[in-house]
């Protein structure tokens, strides 16, 4: 569902509406719009990406919003400032946005409806599967913002052609992702087969997860070439690609005294729980790929133990990625 008015949108979900929008399968309520993505999209997902906890980690890591959005984001006379979230989830960080600019107008665009009872009036949502094109979103918008969408993308590099082209001059695009990896303690990538006995198991659940999602259609390497997509665009200035890798701790293992150590297992406490849920989640991707239950119940059992061994000192990486379009 599109829509062109810039009116605040809050849909209640009834029982007609949730059968058009949602599917069950394996136990989870996914969307039942885009065959790509089909990580849940139910209220334990919704819980699992909620202000309190994923959207929160993530605001840790990587700040609540970039330095430069307050300089395209702020008032200008004569200009309404417009801002589009592309794979909201719960909407956090689009509503904080919009709360925090209150003049200017916002849009979240995911594939199933925004549930939120106190949606700021400036915030609207639009139900969409971005692979399908933004070209009704052309020239209209001064900041884009996706995180965490590559499982549902099927052409990455494509999606950020149409980005370029929905920017206004000088608007700006935030991106982030995960690489679907697990890295040692010396931030080395762990490489392995869903079988390899001798690596972690949360390296091969991850393993397992990106060969189903990569089936499926979906991106799962967009993160390492987020900053060459954005590079090669001629519509962005060269200078202002930046790129910033994120390190978090899969679990609370860290040693190291003072502040820096407080942050890292503080940032491990929230992502081991955070990638317990993911655990969860991923369980309809990974029997809907055609893994036996009893390998995908393997997988989830030992990788949660993991989680809770002092010894397993592994890392994930967000890839952060900043451009702004020519004049």
């Amino acid at each position: 569902m599109q829509s062109p008015s810039p009116a605040p949108s809050v849909y209640s979900l009834t029982s007609s509406l949730r059968e058009q929008s949602f599917r069950r399968e394996y136990g989870r309520e996914l969307n039942n719009y885009s065959e790509v993505y089909r990580l849940p999209a139910d209220d334990e997902e919704l819980d699992r990406l909620s202000p309190e906890k994923q959207h929160q980690l993530l605001c840790s890591v990587m700040g609540e919003f970039h330095p430069l959005v307050h300089q395209v984001m702020q008032d200008e006379p004569g200009i309404k400032k417009a801002a589009l979230d592309l794979g909201c989830g719960c909407g956090s960080w689009i509503m904080d946005l919009a709360r925090k600019y209150p003049n200017a107008y916002t849009v979240a665009v995911d594939l199933v409806p925004m549930q939120c009872i106190d949606m700021p009036p400036n915030c609207r949502s639009e139900v969409d599967d971005i692979n399908l094109g933004l070209e009704h979103f052309y020239g209209e918008f001064d900041l884009v913002h996706a995180r965490l969408i590559a499982s549902g993308i099927k052409d990455y590099a494509g999606l950020i052609e149409h980005i370029s082209r929905v920017l206004r001059p000088c608007g700006l695009l935030l991106v982030a992702e995960w690489d679907f990896r697990a890295y040692d303690e010396q931030r080395k990538p762990i490489i392995c087969e869903l079988h390899d006995e001798s690596k972690p198991w949360i390296a091969r659940w991850c393993s397992a997860v990106a060969q189903a999602a990569r089936a499926r259609g979906g991106h799962l390497d967009a993160a390492n070439l987020l900053k060459l997509w954005c590079s090669d665009n001629r519509a962005f200035r060269t200078e202002s690609v930046v790129h910033k890798d994120h390190w978090v701790p899969l679990s609370p293992w860290h040693t190291n005294p003072g502040p820096e150590g407080d942050k890292y297992r503080e940032w491990g406490l929230a992502m081991r729980e955070d990638t317990i849920a993911f655990l969860k989640a991923g369980r309809p991707l990974l029997l809907g790929h055609g893994f036996s239950e009893d390998l995908v119940d393997e997988l989830e059992e030992n990788s949660r133990e993991s989680l809770f061994d002092p010894s397993v000192h592994l890392y994930t990486r967000v890839q952060q990625v900043t451009a702004q379009k020519k004049w």
